[in-house]
């Protein structure tokens, strides 16, 4: 397991590279910045395509929130610090409904230097209030996922979709996100919305960040709608796991795409300064 260290240099460099301006590969680097690098550098290019990963925090039992819904302190300091560092590394960032509406989340970068990631709620019936603190005007995007006709705030985007058996589907959610111009988009919570894509073969990597509380009892965190059968049949990916700090983080790639960003970009290290 390999602790991380994001100093200034290091997460200046990162938002270098989502900006396409540097690499993560070059520079005289300590063996906790080389692991930061290695871990968000696959989020912050640009150059490999279009990228979908999720994150989610659990306890070492599995649950994401306890038997009342409380989620607010299952990630310790250093896991939320990373969360943040997600966001402030991708276009845009979508939740379903009930996580919005029971979570109240705000979705904005703000424990690291960075910009808002444009925010997304996937809503099929417009349960969500227009005075949620998701849609709240920032200068941000806003964008809801729907499948009615309810009108929106001015400001806030929707994309109507037509449902699949009561649900949008995944498919249909990324290509138009990507079609709105999100080339690089996280999946957030909650674990159903992550399953769902995930199960849909649809994200490039997956994030599972470990804090050290067992919980006991409550909502589970990844529940796949078919689960496997035969462990013969589970998904292995190619992982590679960081300490946070408070956390653990295993960083899954599930996708040709996730491997070749976690390769170099140059062939061969170059004399080029941490900055």
């Amino acid at each position: 397991m390999q602790p991380i260290d994001v100093t200034s240099q290091v997460w200046e460099r990162l938002l270098a590279v989502r900006q396409g301006t540097s690499c993560t590969c070059c520079g005289g680097w300590t063996p906790g910045e080389d692991a930061a690098l290695a871990l968000y550098g696959p989020l912050a290019r640009r150059d490999l395509g279009p990228v979908t990963v999720a994150q989610i925090g659990q306890s070492l039992d599995g649950r994401i929130a306890t038997v009342t819904g409380d989620a607010r302190d299952v990630s310790g300091p250093d896991g939320l610090a990373h969360l943040h560092r997600m966001r402030a590394l991708v276009d845009g960032v979508a939740i379903g409904v009930r996580t919005a509406l029971h979570d109240t989340p705000r979705l904005t970068v703000r424990l690291c230097q960075g910009r808002n990631p444009a925010r997304i709620v996937i809503d099929p019936r417009g349960r969500l209030p227009d005075d949620a603190p998701v849609l709240r005007a920032d200068g941000a995007r806003r964008i809801v996922v729907q499948a009615t006709d309810r009108p929106r705030p001015e400001g806030v985007e929707v994309i109507r979709l037509p449902v699949r058996g009561d649900l949008l589907d995944p498919q249909e959610i990324l290509a138009a996100l990507r079609e709105a111009g999100l080339s690089s988009v996280m999946i957030e919570g909650g674990g159903i919305t992550i399953s769902r894509f995930l199960e849909a073969g649809l994200l490039t990597r997956l994030q599972v960040a470990v804090a050290p509380l067992l919980i006991g009892a409550g909502q589970q965190s990844l529940t796949m709608p078919s689960p496997t059968e035969s462990l013969s049949d589970a998904l292995r990916p190619e992982t590679r796991v960081y300490s946070l700090g408070s956390d653990v983080v295993f960083d899954c790639a599930l996708s040709p795409t996730a491997q070749a960003a976690s390769r170099p970009l140059h062939d061969a290290p170059q004399s080029v300064s941490g900055s």
